[in-house]
């Protein structure tokens, strides 16, 4: 522990340093303050995104099968929006907390090859997984001499033009069915580099450039279009709204918006709208209660799209996260529970758990069409895919920590800057 003397009796290199590093820091912080966006201190990691990121995984999952009893706990059967909103919501947040920091400290080459780099990545992993997915597919299909297989995950297609098709699917314009989320993710973190290089001067015109996009969007139906015909099922002119607004939050609007998120007004209104839209649901499950909904409103509210993000999907993604904000504190004990240390694993590597998950759907739904075994069947398929898809994260933590641990060793121990998910998780 330094004494109040030792600046007086240190070497005159020492203090040489010292000042040194003192003008490095004052400059650093005269430079983040003369910028629009702030960021949490370095090494800050925050769990509630791995713990959502690892819900929404396990819920992307369970939709994925055919209807069961897990079905009814996710939260699509209870509103407008599902795990998909939350999912592209902190992918936007963790991608700007790493690569905004990258941006501030190593520039916009450095930030955008880094950006680049993990493209590829997920690309590669896109492409890996459609190639195990077909083989899985056609493999089911052939054994089982059932073609439905084919017809119903959406590789007809492949199957009869397969020149034509791996072109289409590696131009990311043929997917199968399930495999949307990636290439969606694949777009939007090709356009990080022009959003962080905005948000980096001004966080909230951004923010507004990306609303006028969704705006034009609906206005004009600016879409991709998906071979062999149609459009992709999440637009990107539409869902970069959510994934712009989650980058916008980690760069500082979060801790801007905090007393509208603290106020009782806000969490009252959302409250209201939750339950409205609970209702609302409940006649898509009840015909009988379809009188109470006003024509008037039916005709003003639907169709509620996923494709294009209807606005009352993103209203009620909002509700959801400004009510979980304010119930659940970023230093909330229950973090640290073990019971909740397995979402937290697979938070922590979502790319490699949401590919596992995609086949893992597959295959259930290949066990609940050959093997009728009631609602208990379908309770253990989806319990087993959670287990499988908790273990899975738990090796590839266990072999990250193990080869960090064995690098510190040769190497010395340095900083991980993909620290937020931005080198292990999607």
């Amino acid at each position: 522990m330094n004494s109040i003397a030792d600046p007086i009796a240190g070497a005159p290199a020492d203090a040489k340093a010292s000042k040194t590093e003192a003008a490095k820091t004052e400059a650093t912080k005269a430079k983040a303050a003369a910028l629009a966006i702030t960021l949490p201190a370095a090494g800050e990691r925050e769990l509630r995104l791995d713990l959502f990121r690892g819900l929404a995984l396990w819920l992307i999952f369970i939709d994925h099968l055919p209807p069961n009893l897990l079905t009814w706990l996710t939260i699509r059967n209870y509103g407008f929006s599902d795990a998909t909103e939350i999912f592209i919501f902190i992918s936007g947040y963790t991608a700007a907390f790493v690569y905004g920091r990258a941006m501030l400290e190593s520039g916009f080459v450095i930030a955008t090859a880094r950006i680049l780099r993990r493209v590829w990545q997920i690309y590669v992993a896109h492409v890996f997984l459609f190639t195990i997915f077909l083989a899985e597919i056609s493999y089911v299909a052939t054994s089982f001499e059932n073609p439905l297989y084919t017809e119903e995950m959406g590789i007809m297609d492949f199957l009869k033009q397969p020149d034509v098709t791996i072109v289409q699917a590696l131009l990311l314009r043929f997917r199968p069915v399930n495999m949307d989320v990636l290439p969606l993710y694949i777009v939007l973190m090709l356009f990080l580099p022009v959003i962080l290089w905005l948000m980096k001067w001004k966080p909230d015109v951004t923010l507004g450039l990306s609303v006028l996009l969704y705006a034009l969007t609906w206005q004009f139906d600016l879409y991709l279009s998906a071979y062999p015909n149609g459009f992709w099922a999440f637009n990107p002119f539409a869902w970069q709204l959510l994934f712009v607004f989650g980058a916008w939050c980690a760069l500082g609007g979060a801790r801007r918006m905090t007393r509208i998120l603290a106020s009782n007004i806000t969490m009252w209104i959302c409250i209201v709208y939750l339950v409205a839209a609970f209702f609302v649901t409940l006649t898509w499950y009840v015909p009988q209660l379809g009188h109470i909904m006003p024509k008037r409103i039916e005709q003003w509210m639907y169709p509620i799209s996923k494709t294009d993000l209807d606005v009352l999907r993103f209203a009620h993604f909002l509700a959801l996260a400004a009510l979980t904000v304010r119930v659940l504190p970023r230093d909330w004990p229950g973090l640290k529970s073990p019971w909740l240390r397995p979402l937290i694993l697979c938070g922590q590597h979502s790319l490699e758990i949401f590919c596992l998950g995609v086949f893992l759907a597959f295959a259930g739904h290949f066990v609940l069409a050959e093997v009728s075994g009631g609602a208990a069947l379908h309770a253990l398929i989806s319990v087993c895919g959670i287990l499988i898809m908790w273990g899975m994260a738990w090796i590839i933590s266990w072999y990250k920590h193990s080869a960090d641990k064995n690098a510190s060793r040769t190497k010395g121990a340095g900083g991980n800057a993909d620290l937020a998910g931005g080198g292990g998780g999607a």
